[in-house]
């Protein structure tokens, strides 16, 4: 039984209100197998919505993740099913995908667990450029993503989540993160679907 009924309404994005937060694709991270969408697909889709902010002068953000040179600031919980860590990263894990379409005046944070927020300078870089919408993608759904939106959402911010420049290890969990948590703290949206959404 469904417990909530989607509002497909047409959106608006305004640039200057509006930044782009691509999380962890990055070399470590996006080399690995995804689903329902490959890697290559979600980058691809990424650099429809870079292309789109950038024409618009729009803020964009890209968000890695890594640790300190011992690993001692990483969380290791007390849990069923621990996350699964190489024991010593490449020395590009933290590196953006080279074909990521980046330009100068982008922003780049760097986070030490799963949400961007916590313990990064990001929510201070959108709130001093008047930030109100966030458009998130990045890998994964149900990691970075979701972590990083439930942050956005308790802050305030208004969600729209590119529902094509995103990936997960199983389809499974980006279907569930895409279908029960995402509509409850914002519009999900496909990359065309926000580029059209810009107003004129």
């Amino acid at each position: 039984m469904r417990l909530y009924t989607a509002v497909m309404d047409t959106i608006t994005l305004i640039p200057k209100e509006t930044a782009l937060v691509l999380i962890d694709l990055q070399k470590g991270i996006a080399s690995f197998p995804t689903e329902p969408l490959p890697a290559e697909n979600v980058l691809e889709n990424a650099n429809v919505l870079l292309k789109a902010f950038h024409e618009r002068d729009a803020f964009v953000v890209f968000v890695r993740v890594t640790g300190s040179g011992d690993g001692k600031d990483m969380l290791s919980p007390d849990a069923d099913e621990p996350m699964v860590r190489p024991t010593k990263p490449t020395a590009d894990f933290a590196d953006l995908m080279p074909t990521l379409d980046r330009k100068d005046g982008d922003c780049i944070v760097t986070k030490r667990q799963w949400g961007a927020f916590y313990g990064t300078e990001l929510d201070l870089q959108l709130r001093r450029r008047g930030i109100k919408t966030i458009v998130l993608g990045g890998i994964a759904t149900n990691f970075g993503v979701e972590s990083t939106g439930r942050d956005a959402f308790e802050r305030g911010y208004r969600l729209i989540f590119a529902s094509d420049a995103m990936a997960s290890r199983t389809a499974a969990d980006h279907t569930f993160a895409i279908s029960r948590i995402f509509p409850r703290i914002g519009r999900v949206r496909t990359t065309a679907d926000i580029v059209e959404a810009f107003a004129s």
